[in-house]
């Protein structure tokens, strides 16, 4: 769905697509947390699903549409150019890699003429060395030679058909070994690669969306003057002549003329839905008769009442089994499905090759729209004719003027204070660019955030075993409640419906929106990438608040409360926002060391604030990363964040996918020579970025033009490993505690002993039955 979003370039078809897009999203992420309020994780294995249904790992990756960047590209370049200004201002400019000094056409032909001639001589010179020493033997046995010219061809062709069939048996094998996955690919630079051909393609389908989309947009205003002018006057006749038909109508029956809607039920257009003035009359009698009844039976209904609520008690008590709530996003996902049946199923495009916008449908559509602007206009005049119609006839019949209703006054809801209504909102995000609040990150996608599938999750849980989630695990769960939120506003209005809907049937716990998330996880192990990677993906702005970042900046309160309000304020005008808090667990601790001079404990009350001040509506997402979790207070840590992300110690198949990946992307070649087997088994322990840092120190400039004649080897990893100190079995026990004590964790723990307690019953059960 993702992809036919992004290279359809039909534009009407598009927003057809787009809302099934959008309905699928939030579907997920709705499955996803009634797994997660089923089996208390936020992580669930399926490889024995996977296996069942011959699928790949990758067919359960949850992609992440194109358009959250693709459609913002020209305010992400204005904040880009705005970030660079100010940091330019304040004299820091991005090194730049300063371009090597060019030789001439000329200068670069001679060098390439005097090394390819001393090529030449040299290869020259050698042939004939070998030569002539062949002579000089020959001479010295005296031998001469007897081979005649037949048998010298049997002994070429001989020669060649073997070499031809040794070459080709050996390319069906590495043909073979690529398919298995045994050996890497090699590197395809020609014309014909086909990955290369297929992004230019989507690019080039592209840049024509973006042509079809501009003349779609014009032509939406065009069609929408033109209606105006055309039929705006026949429409205003026809409206006023059904209202005045209808005040006529409901004279007659009731003797005096009606209430004119206001506009908050929408006018004249609620009175024109396929109803006669005597079904009206008919609901308006119901309706009375309803009241008449409801103040006689109040009684009998309280006694009924309590019936039924001992009946629920007695039910609830019983198991009822697990019921899925009331999804908001499956009518989205139908709307669209029936409107492409409807209109472009079975639609004849034979003559629209180029894939242009069709005029009539814009007619159709924008007509309604000038329809509802022009009836605006008729409600105006006609409530003023209306109520020169009731004066006339209360003039007639002597009655005085009816006394005006009072408005209802409305709640005015406490607004925050604005600390400063005098400065723009260039001015604010300039101070907190220059005071390092608001930072730079480096645009890393979350797709390059490696690592594999976690397939024996099921069999550990079947030998009561609890899994630690595998990397790829956890890129889906940022994906799901982080990345698809932020990016998709559509997405995030539906989320917030459902957190008013879950609260009023008090399950605040079930709906999936989030304002705080925490990812915790040993040293190395990519908790700022994930950051990166989130931030990057939607295109939002960066917060950093870590202690160490803010140490010395806004002292006292006054200056806290200055932050917080600056942070919110620039937050909610560049939505998507995250804010990140580092090492969030220096935060909640009880004592801090003295040697710590950046206070983050001034934090501990603020943030819990600054979260509750962020609205449901608002695309903000608080991002917490700790090392050492246990270090704080866990109560107030957890109870700040909504979701709890872990990141394990990567397991062997993703430190093979590691090492593969990162050789590759510094420029090395993996041949027979390199056993990436042992070198994984040897790094058992180590994360993600000390793997990185071992290929960097080894795959140097240098190392790099010695590999045609000295490939590499395993070996050559192994001593920059050992100068790190890799992430001990102790230190994720540590993690795993700390993970058991966290609500989800208690409540998954109790759960398993309901269930071993349920079937030792069971068991008991059958014994007994069998005496």
């Amino acid at each position: 769905m993702e992809e036919c979003y992004d290279q359809v370039v039909h534009p009407q078809k598009r927003r057809v697509v787009r809302l099934v897009l959008d309905g699928v999203m939030g579907r997920l992420i709705e499955l996803k947390q009634e797994m997660v309020t089923l089996e208390f994780g936020e992580f669930h294995f399926m490889d024995d699903i996977i296996s069942d249904l011959k699928l790949t790992p990758s067919d359960i990756e949850v992609p992440i549409p194109k358009y959250f960047l693709l459609e913002r590209q020209k305010q992400l370049k204005e904040r880009e150019r705005l970030l660079a200004s100010t940091l330019a201002s304040m004299g820091i400019v991005e090194k730049e890699s300063k371009p090597e000094e060019s030789l001439s056409w000329e200068e670069a032909v001679r060098v390439v003429q005097v090394m390819e001639r001393a090529r030449q001589g040299r290869m020259h010179a050698k042939y004939m060395r070998g030569f002539l020493e062949q002579e000089r033997h020959r001479q010295k046995r005296g031998e001469v030679s007897t081979m005649d010219e037949a048998y010298a061809a049997v002994i070429i062709q001989k020669a060649a058909r073997g070499f031809v069939q040794r070459r080709r048996v050996r390319k069906e094998r590495d043909n073979e070994f690529i398919f298995l996955g045994m050996i890497p690919p090699p590197d395809s630079q020609h014309s014909h690669d086909p990955i290369r051909l297929s992004e230019e393609t989507q690019h080039a389908r592209r840049l024509v969306q973006d042509a079809n989309e501009s003349e779609f947009q014009q032509a939406l205003k065009v069609v929408r003057e033109r209606l105006r002018e055309t039929e705006g006057a026949d429409i205003q006749e026809r409206l006023k002549h059904q209202i005045r038909q209808w005040f006529i109508e409901c004279k007659d029956l009731t003797g005096k003329f009606p209430d004119y809607p206001p506009e908050d039920e929408g006018g004249s257009k609620a009175l024109f839905v396929n109803k006669t003035p005597d079904e009206i009359e008919k609901e308006l009698a119901e309706a009375e008769e309803a009241k008449d009844k409801k103040k006689k039976d109040k009684g009998k209904e309280k006694k009924k009442a309590k019936k039924k609520e001992d009946k629920k008690k007695k039910k609830d008590d019983e198991d009822e089994g697990w019921q899925m709530t009331n999804s908001l996003y499956v009518t989205d996902v139908h709307e669209g499905h029936q409107s492409y049946k409807a209109v472009w199923f079975n639609r004849d495009e034979q003559d629209n090759l180029e894939q242009k916008h069709d005029v009539e449908l814009i007619r159709e559509e924008k007509r309604a729209e000038v329809e509802d602007e022009v009836r605006q206009q008729v409600d105006a005049l006609m409530r003023e004719e209306l109520d020169n119609l009731k004066l006339v006839l209360d003039k007639d019949k002597g009655k005085r003027k009816a006394k005006k209703k009072k408005k209802a006054k409305k709640k005015k809801g406490k607004r925050e204070k604005d600390l400063t209504p005098d400065r723009s909102m260039e001015e604010l995000f300039e101070e907190l660019v220059r005071e390092g609040v608001i930072v730079r990150y480096p645009q890393v996608r979350l797709r390059d955030y490696l690592g594999s599938y976690n397939f024996l999750g099921t069999t550990l849980r079947q030998n009561e075993r609890e899994p630690m989630p595998g990397l790829s695990d956890i890129r889906n769960v940022v994906t799901l409640f982080g990345v698809l939120p932020l990016g998709s506003e559509s997405v995030h209005t539906k989320l917030v419906e459902l957190k008013a809907k879950s609260k009023e049937r008090k399950l605040d716990k079930a709906a999936p929106l989030v304002r705080a998330m925490l990812i915790l996880g040993p040293r190395q192990t990519g908790k700022k990438m994930l950051l990166h990677g989130l931030c990057t993906e939607v295109g939002a702005t960066l917060f950093d608040l870590t202690a160490t970042n803010m140490a010395g900046k806004y002292p006292g309160k006054d200056g806290l409360k200055m932050l917080m309000h600056l942070v919110l304020k620039v937050g909610r005008a560049l939505q998507p926002t995250v804010i990140h808090v580092g090492d969030c667990e220096r935060m909640f601790m009880k004592k801090v060391p003295k040697s710590d001079k950046t206070e983050p404990k001034r934090f501990k009350k603020v943030l819990p604030k600054l979260i509750k001040a962020i609205k449901l509506d608002e695309r903000i997402l608080l991002v917490g990363t700790s090392q050492r979790p246990w270090e704080g207070d866990q109560k107030s840590l957890v109870s700040c964040h909504q979701k709890i992300v872990p990141i394990p110690r990567p397991d062997y198949n993703s430190r093979y996918m590691l090492w593969r990946e990162f050789i590759k992307r510094h420029g090395g070649r993996i041949r027979d020579t390199l056993d990436l087997t042992s070198l994984t088994k040897v790094s058992d322990g180590y994360a993600g970025g000390h793997i990185l840092e071992a290929v960097k120190q080894v795959l140097t400039e240098h190392r790099l033009e010695q590999q045609a004649a000295r490939p590499l080897q395993a070996i050559e990893f192994i001593a920059p490993l050992a100068k790190m100190d890799p992430i001990y079995q102790d230190e994720e026990d540590q993690f795993k505690s700390w993970l058991e004590k966290t609500p989800h964790g208690k409540n998954r723990k109790k759960a398993l002993e309901d269930a071993e307690g349920g079937q030792k019953d069971k068991k008991k059960g059958k014994k007994a039955a069998k005496k």
